[in-house]
Parts: C-alpha cells; sequence; structure tokens
C-alpha cells in the first residue's frame, strides 16, 4: 500500500516532459473551444468543424490528432471546474500574440453556427479577462473573426 502510494506522488510530482506540456498546452487551448461550443448548450456540427479547423491551423496536426485532441477536450471541459485550469497554463506559455490568435478562434466558434448566443459573449469576456487581454484586444478578435456588429 504505502509503495502504491509513493509511486503515485512520484508520477503526479515528477517533471513533465516537454512533450507531456506541449500537450497539456495544446488540450488547455482546445478545452477552451469546446467550453465556447458548448456555452449555448447546442454544441452545433458547425461549431465542431470551427474548432477542428482552429486547431488543425493554429496546432499543425493531421486529422486524427485533431479528433483525438477533441474528444480529450471535451472530456476535460465536461469535468472542469474553472477556467483558470486552461487559462492558466496558456497564460504561462503563451505570447500576447499567441493568446489574440487564440481569441479569434474562439470567437470564430462561438459565430460558427451563424450567431453568438447571449451566453456566448460574457463567457468569451471572461476568458479574455483571464488571459489579460485588454477590451481593445477582444472588440478587435470579435471583428477579425467576422463575428462583429
Amino acid at each position: 500500500m504505502i509503495g502504491r502510494l509513493q509511486a503515485y506522488f512520484r508520477e503526479r510530482l515528477a517533471p513533465a516532459s516537454a512533450q507531456d506540456a506541449a500537450h497539456r498546452r495544446h488540450l488547455a487551448a482546445a478545452a477552451l473551444l469546446v467550453e465556447i461550443a458548448r456555452a449555448d448548450f447546442d454544441y452545433s456540427g458547425d461549431e465542431h468543424e470551427a474548432i477542428r479547423a482552429a486547431l488543425e491551423h493554429a496546432l499543425d496536426l493531421d486529422a486524427s490528432e485533431v479528433s483525438e485532441l477533441v474528444e480529450l477536450a471535451r472530456g476535460e471541459a465536461e469535468e472542469a471546474i474553472s477556467l483558470h485550469q486552461f487559462t492558466r497554463l496558456i497564460n504561462d506559455s503563451h505570447s500576447i500574440d499567441d493568446k489574440r490568435a487564440l481569441m479569434v478562434d474562439l470567437w470564430r466558434v462561438a459565430h460558427a453556427d451563424g450567431r453568438v448566443d447571449h451566453f456566448e459573449e460574457p463567457l468569451l469576456r471572461r476568458i479574455a479577462d483571464l488571459l489579460h487581454l485588454r477590451h481593445s484586444e477582444f472588440m478587435q478578435a470579435k471583428h477579425a473573426a467576422g463575428a462583429g456588429g
């Protein structure tokens, strides 16, 4: 019993490899995209395709890798208590330009079904705040994504 506990903590506290760290960052970004798609309680096919397109482009992944990442992200989003676990990873590892690009992708997902729901925009605003983006950057991302108006 003690040996299993020691092994458990050794595994959890061991420094992550660079590949593991990159995977966690990708998963955090994907989970935020999924959170936006789920915000209006209607995870549409258009939103799913917008998530896939964003991940394929931003992360240079093939279709099977994107499918796996999206499924993992859906699980993470369903179990998440807070957005902080995702935004903290992104803030710790991404440049301001990367965070702006992610915000454009988040807006594209929200607008993928042809409208930005009244549940989606406040969540987008909250994510922008957690990513330390200014209101002007939030609005620029909205317009860059074609969701302005």
